[in-house]
């Protein structure tokens, strides 16, 4: 049976799978991928994959929602014939910065083995250097981070990709779609469907399929002419188009785009742009180093106090005050 599209030259089948937790992970996105390998065994009626589970500093890794998982593989230790090894992270893997889990997936990765990520996982790779000038997703919530902080990185908003020896899954349940994709090529579309059928995951999505719902179902609009505006407004964050370009887009007047824009979503084309700029401002201070001019910068504003007297005005707080609230948060959680 011929290799899916999505899998050039990802090399030979994989039998040992490993998964690195990293503190926060999403539970959902590591049960989606894991699960399909158990199925596939029990269903095939014989052990076809073999997998372990290890966290830094061999502690319980902890998922996003407090449930933990005991790792059953020492931490840096010498693997054996492992074929892939996943890091699975959630939650703001931008904050991790464990020098030993960086250099045990640099050292995997000299030795041949498929390196992967799901949901916040990328990230973990891209700072240990594992990504530079691959294709890659990430789940749409770090995207943004994760591009401004490694320009680099071919990034694509896709459910799951395949470059070579790498290996990244958007999280969530793409994680059963991916899993799907590589039982197809190791063992054929038949065991791959009867896994999907036993998760009722009745709808297979292949890798380019996008990671976020349709605009007309996020924000229940219809109006063909206004989704033209929001999907500018999405498309142009840190050079904003203004309200008569938006309209042209749109193919209406001014006065119709406002009162569409009213009408469908209870604000005006400026306030509604705005929120989305701000909406993505708090995510790269959240998640990333950048100052906060650079955010400025970063989602069209001019300058750092334009940017903090919008930010203040709209979350009741200045962005320096949110990111260091964001950090004490997460230092609590882990």
């Amino acid at each position: 049976m011929p290799r899916p599209k999505e899998l050039p030259g990802i090399g030979p089948p994989v039998e040992s799978v490993g998964f690195l937790l990293i503190p926060g992970f999403s539970l959902i996105s590591y049960a989606a991928a894991v699960e399909p390998l158990r199925a596939a065994n029990q269903l095939a009626g014989k052990t076809l994959y073999r997998w372990w589970n290890a966290a830094p500093a061999d502690k319980p890794a902890l998922a996003s929602n407090g449930a933990a998982v005991l790792p059953d593989f020492k931490f840096g230790a010498e693997v054996g014939s492992l074929d892939l090894l996943l890091v699975c992270a959630g939650g703001n893997p931008a904050t991790f910065n464990d020098r030993r889990t960086f250099a045990w997936l640099k050292k995997l990765a000299s030795r041949g083995v498929t390196i992967g990520g799901i949901s916040g996982g990328p990230v973990i790779l891209a700072k240990a250097g594992l990504l530079s000038g691959r294709r890659c997703t990430v789940h749409w919530e770090h995207l943004p981070a994760l591009h401004e902080a490694y320009p680099e990185v071919q990034l694509t908003r896709s459910l799951f990709e395949f470059d070579g020896d790498r290996v990244t899954c958007s999280g969530g349940v793409a994680g059963l779609d991916m899993m799907a994709a590589l039982i197809t090529r190791d063992h054929g579309h038949e065991l791959a469907a009867a896994v999907s059928d036993w998760f009722l995951h009745t709808h297979v999505r292949e890798g380019a399929r996008p990671q976020r719902m349709d605009l007309r179902f996020r924000l229940g609009v219809s109006d063909s002419k206004l989704l033209k505006a929001l999907k500018a407004m999405e498309a142009h964050i840190e050079a904003p188009l203004d309200r008569e370009r938006l309209a042209h887009l749109a193919g209406v007047s001014l006065r119709q785009l406002e009162r569409s824009f009213h009408s469908e979503l209870g604000r005006g084309v400026h306030e509604h742009y705005l929120a989305v700029r701000l909406g993505r401002s708090r995510q790269l201070l959240r998640e990333t180093s950048l100052s906060i001019l650079e955010v400025a910068l970063a989602t069209g504003f001019a300058s750092a106090s334009q940017f903090s007297r919008a930010f203040k005005r709209s979350f009741g707080s200045t962005p320096r005050e949110a990111r260091l609230r964001d950090r004490r948060i997460i230092d609590q959680d882990r």
